[in-house]
């Protein structure tokens, strides 16, 4: 198995780990509720699941019959 020869040092470590950055995550406006969600993610608003402009779990509904 192959090891280095001499010791890197920490600029050196460091220099190479710029450009691994944490970029900020895409969001977009939901068109039928106004609300702020990832894309591709489906989010909740009111007791509702929404996706794509479509409810797809009402617990308000749920919450009324039980």
């Amino acid at each position: 198995m192959a090891h280095p020869k001499r010791k890197i040092s920490r600029t050196r470590r460091d220099k190479r780990r710029t450009h691994y950055k944490a970029v900020a995550p895409t969001i977009a406006k939901d068109s039928t509720t106004g609300e702020m969600h990832l894309y591709h993610r489906a989010h909740w608003h009111e007791g509702k699941l929404y996706y794509r402009g479509q409810i797809l779990i009402d617990k308000t509904e749920e919450e009324a019959a039980a």
